[in-house]
């Protein structure tokens, strides 16, 4: 264990680990939120006080992530799984307001599946718009992956069929359960193919960054129309979703609505959060401070070059370890070389009761988290900004000497 408090070292996925500095200053803020006297907890959303703290929180997500002002930055409550249903309906009422004769036929939304959430995202699409939309499956990772099953790959740009004019194009950028991730190198064959989106036209695209959000810039972040992330898994608690959307994607969903478009709850339409400045009802008051104060200390820290630059060695480091202990028999990759994640590194120990041994062991030496989600097993390393690229080393440090062991 640490001596910070006797803590851990949480590899977890999510809820995360957070930067112990802002824990405790959390705990003042609990107590007393910028000397008014009450805690972050207790004070109103409508207060001067949290409103300066929200449009700093605002303006460093702006400016760290040189968010255009063709988008609006919104926060809102029930995580990435919200926004399943939220980005579904708010682009068919823009896609009715556009084509309000528009059939079911011709309303076509294109899902990328590359992993667990992409494939719940489109499930949902599908539960929501039966007799308005047809959902389409652009491109399915598990038909080119080693066993024709599994999510370990990003698949060929040339597999990849898009609409003509879709409501919405969704992938998942970063699919914390399975490891697999886009390149942020737009050389990549492993990058999203933004060649392939029509470029005469504001292109509905849609991405869940949940997992990698502030890890590093978003690669043509201005093409997208909406950007969002539940915040427990990189820089915050749960309680609160960011959302990035642009300026064509908040439309009045009633007048859709009219048009014969799906009614649109008010608290999941971006017109009633952008109107109302997020703030239409009692936001997740906690979450976005804890949040800010994770990106006042990015800030600090230099942003996004300095984040991208610790991520990039963490990750290359501990995927070394991996190559290694496969080379030797101990450990075995789960995602195709190229399609791997920075964030959720994930990797099987070979052996009769190898994996629980694996587990007891880092246990042992104050490193929890890391059992692999329940529906895929093995192990998952998540290596978010707060894990530090020391910790990082003393898993990697661990690995080499389990591997060791078990070759003699």
């Amino acid at each position: 264990m640490s001596s910070d408090h006797g803590r851990a070292i949480n590899f977890g996925a999510g809820p995360s680990a957070l930067p112990l500095s802002v824990l405790e200053e959390t705990q003042t803020g609990l107590l007393n939120f910028e000397g008014t006297g009450m805690g972050i907890a207790e004070i109103s959303h409508r207060s001067k006080e949290f409103q300066a703290f929200l449009d700093e929180f605002e303006h460093n997500i702006r400016t760290q992530l040189d968010v255009p002002p063709t988008h609006r930055i919104l926060f809102t409550q029930g995580g990435g799984t919200g926004q399943f249903s939220a980005v579904v309906l708010n682009l068919l009422a823009r896609y009715r307001l556009l084509h309000p004769q528009a059939s079911a036929a011709d309303t076509v939304l294109d899902y990328v599946v590359t992993g667990s959430w992409s494939k719940k995202a489109a499930e949902e699409a599908r539960r929501l718009s039966g007799g308005v939309a047809t959902v389409r499956t652009a491109v399915d990772a598990r038909v080119y992956s080693k066993d024709g099953k599994s999510f370990d790959n990003i698949p060929p740009h040339a597999e990849f069929a898009f609409a003509d004019d879709p409501a919405l194009i969704y992938y998942c950028e970063n699919e914390t359960v399975d490891g697999v991730e886009f390149s942020h190198d737009l050389e990549s064959p492993a990058a999203f193919p933004f060649h392939l989106l029509k470029q005469d036209r504001l292109v509905p695209l849609v991405a869940d960054y949940s997992s990698s959000f502030m890890c590093r810039p978003i690669p043509r972040l201005a093409d997208h129309a909406v950007i969002y992330a539940g915040a427990q898994k990189n820089i915050g608690p749960a309680g609160l979703t960011i959302l990035i959307v642009r300026e064509d994607c908040i439309v009045d969903v009633d007048a859709a609505a009219k048009l014969g478009a799906p009614p649109v709850p008010l608290t999941l339409s971006y017109k009633t959060l952008a109107d109302s400045g997020s703030l239409y009802n009692t936001p997740s008051v906690l979450a976005i401070y804890m949040a800010g104060l994770v990106l006042r200390r990015m800030k600090q820290n230099g942003g996004l070059p300095f984040y991208e630059e610790v991520n990039r060695r963490k990750a290359k480091k501990l995927y070394a370890a991996i190559h290694e202990g496969e080379q030797k028999g101990v450990f075995r990759r789960k995602v195709q070389q190229g399609s791997e994640s920075w964030m959720n590194a994930v990797f099987e120990v070979l052996g009769e009761g190898a994996e629980k041994n694996f587990l007891e062991g880092a246990e042992k030496q104050g490193m929890k988290g890391l059992k692999g989600h329940r529906s895929v097993g093995g192990i998952r390393v998540s290596l978010y900004n707060a894990i530090t690229e020391q910790e990082a080393d003393k898993l990697i440090a661990y690995m080499t000497q389990f591997i060791a062991e078990a070759n003699n």
